[in-house]
Formats: structure tokens, C-alpha cells, sequence
């Protein structure tokens, strides 16, 4: 639906008034005059074509004044919420975002490869209802819980290691991933937690927040992303910006995590590579749906360029009718 920004502005259309006003008083007094015996040898003469065409000239130009009229009023595609009705389940990606996510036993760092992943998931769950929370030193509400895929695909792209304070707060992305997705009227609410490491800051503890997701019935499934052995983690910036590596051994909290699922009622998984994060998606798919309501959000965009062509056009029209067809000879 197209809206008007500015639609007051509709008045300045009243200039056509005395537009016209003037245009008739000025064709009245510049008619030419001959004086003859008598006019009846011309009474059977057709009126010319181009009488009617020298007009149209003025008409144009009432209406290019008119388009620009529209576009000064900013013509727009407006935002709306609308409700729909749909099959699904609510889920909630939460996922780390702390500085440990780049290390490299992953292709090419742990981050972009959950992202790579999370990104295919959340493209094939077109009747679902998705939220994405990330992680670090805190926790923060990335997408709230809808169904448009493309605002979460771009999310989950965009989103890079610095944009929260450091360190590893998995308690939190729990609880604020929890309050994201426990008033969903969908039977089957679940939390997919990937992380690398164990908790190290943050309000709320790690098994404090599983309680609070197997009250509202919410299942935990977490993800424990790195390899076995040692990876290679940043450690330090040189002068040029460069983040400098060192072969670290791989340390995650397995213990703590396979608590928080089995305590609610999902499952543990240790991701060395990018086939098991497939597989935690792919269980999630056999979830129970239920019929559920869900909020869609669309975008407001200026979409004054159909005027402004329009007024090109006018104004080209304009300019061949007046110097192609009427072109006057002096």
C-alpha cells in the first residue's frame, strides 16, 4: 500500500487553479483578427489538429507540476504488521559470539562456519517461528521471534566478533533467548546453543537458566563447537591490525553443557566439524508443529522514482510537442 509522507503538502495542487485562470484569459486576448466582407467561404473548414495540440502543451505542464507536487510529498511503501496463521515450531538460535569463535579448526574460523550452517537452517524453515540472540560477555536479542527468513538470514551474515563486551556468558544467551521464546503458542519451543567454551561471566548461571527453560518446557539442545585436541586461537593484534594465532589445546565445559540438555529435555552435541551441526538441525525437524499465529513485518521504502519517470516523460512529451510539432517559424 502506498502512503504519502507528507500528504499536506496535496494542497499546493490548488495552484492549478489560477493556472488555468490565466491560461483562458490569455487564449481569449490572443486570438488574431481580420476584418473581411464576410467569413462564409471559410465556415466549412475543420478546425486544425494543432489548435487542439497547442493546448495539450499547457496540460502537460499542469501535470508535471503535479508530479513533482507527489514527489515533494514522499510517496511510500509503508511498514505494517499483519497476523497469519501456520504450522511450526519456535525456536531460538543463540549463538557465541566471543573472540575464541575465530579460532581456526574450523573453515575457515569457527564463527563463520556456525553461521554458514545456521544460515541454511533457518532458509528451510519457512513455516517456523525463529529468533537469533548472541553472546559474548553478555547476551542481546539480535531478531526477535518471526518468520521473515530474509531479516534473519541477513542478521545471522552480518554479525561479527566485537559487536558485545568479551568473555563467555552462556547463562544469559539462555535466559535471554528463554525470554524471547516462552509466550510462543507452539507446542514444541526449542534452544539451539552453539558455543566453544564455559562460563565465565554473566548473571545468570548456566544450570539456573535450564531450570528456568524446563518450567516454560522449552528444550535445550547444545553445541559444543571445536575440535579434539588443540586449534589454533587468536591470542593478539599486531601494530598492522593482524590477529596473531597460537596452537592452544581446545577446552569445553562438555560437562555443563550436557547438563543443561539433559535437564531439559534435549540433547548434547560435540561439533568437530560441520556435519554434526546438520545433524542437531536435522532432529529438530522432526519436532511436533502445531497451528499457531504468527506476526509478519513488512519494510517502509521511499518509491517516488515511478513520479519522478513519469515527470520525465511529461517533460520530453512536452518538449517534442512543442518543438518538433508546433515548432514556430520566425
Amino acid at each position: 500500500m502506498m502512503t504519502l509522507q507528507h500528504p499536506g503538502l496535496l494542497w499546493l495542487l490548488l495552484i492549478w487553479v489560477p493556472l488555468i485562470a490565466w491560461y483562458v484569459l490569455k487564449q481569449r486576448k490572443a486570438q488574431p483578427t481580420m476584418l473581411l466582407s464576410s467569413s462564409s467561404a471559410f465556415a466549412q473548414l475543420p478546425t486544425s489538429w494543432k489548435v487542439y495540440a497547442k493546448h495539450a502543451s499547457f496540460v502537460l505542464k499542469l501535470l508535471a507540476i503535479g508530479c513533482l507536487i507527489v514527489i515533494l510529498c514522499r510517496p511510500q511503501t509503508h511498514d505494517s504488521w499483519s497476523k497469519s496463521e501456520t504450522e511450526g515450531t519456535d525456536i531460538v538460535v543463540a549463538l557465541d559470539i566471543s573472540t575464541s569463535m575465530l579460532a581456526k579448526d574450523f573453515s575457515p574460523n569457527r564463527l563463520d562456519a556456525a553461521k554458514d550452517v545456521a544460515t541454511q537452517f533457518v532458509s528451510g524453515r519457512e513455516t517456523d517461528n525463529i529468533g537469533f540472540v548472541i553472546f559474548a560477555g553478555e547476551a542481546f536479542t539480535q531478531v526477535p521471534m518471526t518468520t521473515d527468513k530474509a531479516t534473519l538470514v541477513n542478521s545471522i551474515h552480518d554479525v561479527e566478533i566485537g559487536a558485545l563486551d568479551d568473555g563467555t556468558a552462556i547463562g544469559d544467551g539462555i535466559a535471554t533467548a528463554i525470554n524471547r521464546i516462552k509466550d510462543g503458542k507452539a507446542k514444541s519451543k526449542s534452544i539451539i546453543l552453539l558455543t566453544d567454551g564455559s562460563n565465565n561471566t554473566g548473571v545468570v548461571a548456566p544450570l539456573t537458566a535450564a531450570q528456568i527453560a524446563l518450567k516454560y518446557g522449552i528444550k535445550i539442545y547444545t553445541i559444543g563447537v571445536g575440535t579434539n585436541g588443540t586449534a589454533l586461537y587468536p591470542v593478539a593484534m599486531d601494530y598492522s591490525g593482524h590477529i596473531q594465532y597460537e596452537r592452544l589445546p581446545v577446552v569445553i565445559d562438555e560437562a555443563t553443557l550436557k547438563k543443561i540438555a539433559s535437564s531439559t529435555g534435549g540433547k548434547y552435541f560435540r561439533a568437530t566439524n560441520k556435519g554434526v551441526l546438520k545433524q542437531v538441525f536435522n532432529e529438530i525437524d522432526q519436532l511436533e508443529k502445531t497451528r499457531m499465529d504468527v506476526r509478519n513485518f513488512s519494510h517502509t521504502e521511499d518509491n517516488y522514482m515511478p513520479w519522478a519517470w513519469l515527470l520525465l516523460l511529461i517533460l520530453v512529451l512536452d518538449s517534442v510537442l512543442n518543438y518538433v510539432v508546433l515548432r514556430r517559424i520566425p
